[in-house]
C-alpha cells in the first residue's frame, strides 16, 4: 500500500488488522480517503463523485498508471444515485452490445472485493425474470437463446420450478398476474451500493486520485472548441481531458458547456421494509409488471417499480408510485402485504431516447461524456468505470463501448442498429 493508504486508511483490510484493532480498541483506523484541496492542473478531471466516477478515476490510476486525477463532487460521496438505487446487478439484456457491456461488468463485480480490498457485499443469488403469458414467455425464451448465443448464463424455467426457487409467489391460476414460469440468470444478484462508493473511493484515494468534496462545476473553460478546464465553486481547475459522469444531471453539466443532450431526467422510486427472517433468497423481477423485489442482507424487503413518468431533477417522488409498486409487489408475494415500510428514496434517473447508455467523445474535444443509464447504471458501475478510463486515457473508445457514442443519435440510431449498415431507406 502507498503511504497515502497508511495514513488515511489505516492501512490494508484483514482479518489480521480487525483483530489487532479489536485489541487497541480499532482507535488506529484513520478516513477511509483524503480531503483533498484542489490543484490548478489535473491530467484528468472527473466531474461526479458517484459510483461510476468513482470507478472511472481508480481504473485511470490502476490500469493506466494516469494518477494525476480529481473526482469533483458537488455533495457529498456515495450521496447521489449510488446510494438511491435498488442494487441489482446483472447481464441479461436480449441486444448483443448491451450483453457484453454488462457482462463485461458482471466479471468485474465477482472479484471486486478482492480487488478493492474493500467488502461491497456483492451477493450473487440469482436475478429471476417472470413470465405472466405465453408472450412473456416467448419473450424469455428468445432473450435466453440470445444469451446463450454470446456465452451467457441462462435458464428457462418452468411455473413449478420458479415455485420452487421463491414459494411465496401468488402461483394460483386466478393470480392478479398468473406465474408460467420464468428466465434465471443465477450469476446475477445484488451489492450493498453505499460500499461500491466507498470501496472505489478508498481505492482511488490510495493511488493518489484527489477525491473532491462541496466543488460544483460552474462551467467550462474552453480555447475554441478544446475544453481546457472547468470552473468549480471552488476555482478554476486545469484539465488535460475532463470527463463528465454526472447521472441524472448529465443534461444540466453538459448545457454549460453548450451541449444538448438526448437525455431527459426521470424521478425513480424505491422503498424498503422493517426486516424480517430470510423470505426471499434472489432476486425477482417482471417488467410486464415492472415490479422488482428484492432482500437486503438486513433483511428489509426491498422495492421498486415504474419512474415518475414526468422528467424532474428532484431526488423525491409521488406517494402514487410507491402505492403501485407495493400493490405490484402484492400481487406478486402476499405476504408482503403484513409488512411496514420504513423508508423511501428517490433517484434522478438520465433516461435517453433508445434506453441505452452514452459512453465516449462529445462534439467538444477532450470533453467526454458517461450517462444515459436509464434504469442499469448501478449494475454497470465497475464496467462503466473500466471502460470510461480506457476511453479518457487513450482518446478512443474499447470495442464494448464504442457502439454506445452519442453520434449514433444524430445519425438517427439506436444501439441495436449501430454498425447493422445502412437503412432501408439510406440504400
Amino acid at each position: 500500500m502507498t503511504r497515502v493508504a497508511a495514513k488515511w486508511g489505516g492501512g490494508r483490510y484483514s482479518a489480521l488488522a480487525l483483530l489487532k484493532g479489536a485489541i487497541g480498541g480499532h482507535a488506529h483506523w484513520g478516513r477511509a480517503w483524503r480531503d483533498a484541496e484542489p490543484k490548478r492542473h489535473y491530467d484528468v478531471i472527473v466531474i461526479g463523485g458517484g459510483g461510476h466516477g468513482l470507478a472511472t478515476a481508480y481504473y485511470l490510476a490502476k490500469v493506466h498508471g494516469i494518477t494525476n486525477v480529481a473526482v469533483l463532487e458537488k455533495g457529498w460521496i456515495g450521496g447521489g444515485n449510488t446510494g438511491r438505487n435498488t442494487t441489482i446487478v446483472r447481464s441479461n439484456y436480449r441486444q448483443p452490445q448491451l450483453q457484453r457491456l454488462f457482462e463485461f461488468s458482471l466479471n468485474l463485480w465477482e472479484g471486486l472485493s478482492d480487488d478493492l480490498n474493500y467488502n461491497v457485499m456483492f451477493s450473487p443469488r440469482g436475478a429471476l425474470f417472470l413470465g405472466h403469458s405465453d408472450a412473456d414467455m416467448t419473450r424469455l425464451a428468445e432473450r435466453g437463446d440470445a444469451m446463450r448465443c454470446l456465452g451467457l448464463d441462462a435458464e428457462l424455467m418452468s411455473a413449478d420450478a420458479v415455485h420452487g426457487l421463491v414459494p411465496l409467489l401468488d402461483m394460483s391460476p386466478h393470480a392478479r398476474w398468473p406465474i408460467q414460469g420464468g428466465l434465471i440468470q443465477r450469476r446475477g444478484g445484488t451489492a450493498r451500493h453505499d460500499a461500491v462508493a466507498w470501496g472505489f473511493a478508498r481505492a482511488a484515494d490510495a493511488l493518489g486520485v484527489d477525491i473532491i468534496q462541496g466543488c460544483e462545476v460552474t462551467g467550462f473553460v474552453r480555447d475554441g472548441d478544446r475544453v481546457t478546464g472547468v470552473e468549480t465553486s471552488r476555482g478554476t481547475i486545469g484539465a488535460g481531458r475532463v470527463g463528465i459522469c454526472v447521472a441524472g444531471n448529465s443534461g444540466h453539466v453538459a448545457g454549460l458547456a453548450g451541449l444538448r443532450l438526448p437525455i431527459e431526467s426521470h424521478t425513480l422510486q424505491a422503498f424498503v421494509t422493517e426486516p424480517v427472517k430470510p423470505m426471499i433468497d434472489t432476486v425477482v423481477m417482471s417488467q410486464s409488471v415492472h415490479c422488482y423485489i428484492s432482500q437486503s442482507d438486513k433483511g428489509g424487503i426491498v422495492l421498486g417499480g415504474d419512474p415518475d413518468h414526468f422528467p424532474s431533477y428532484a431526488q423525491r417522488g409521488q406517494p402514487m408510485r410507491l402505492e403501485d409498486a407495493a400493490a405490484q409487489a402484492i400481487a406478486l408475494v402476499p405476504s408482503l402485504s403484513r409488512l411496514r415500510m420504513v423508508r423511501c428514496w428517490s433517484g434522478t434517473t438520465d433516461m435517453s431516447f433508445d434506453g441505452s447508455p452514452i459512453i465516449g467523445e462529445t462534439p467538444l474535444r477532450d470533453l467526454y461524456l458517461n450517462g444515459g443509464w436509464c434504469y442499469g447504471g448501478f449494475k454497470a458501475t465497475p464496467g462503466s468505470g473500466w471502460l470510461y478510463a480506457h476511453t479518457l486515457a487513450t482518446g478512443a473508445p474499447h470495442a464494448v463501448n464504442a457502439p454506445f457514442d452519442l453520434g449514433r443519435f444524430a445519425r438517427g440510431e439506436t444501439i441495436d442498429e449501430v454498425g447493422s449498415g445502412p437503412k432501408p431507406q439510406d440504400r
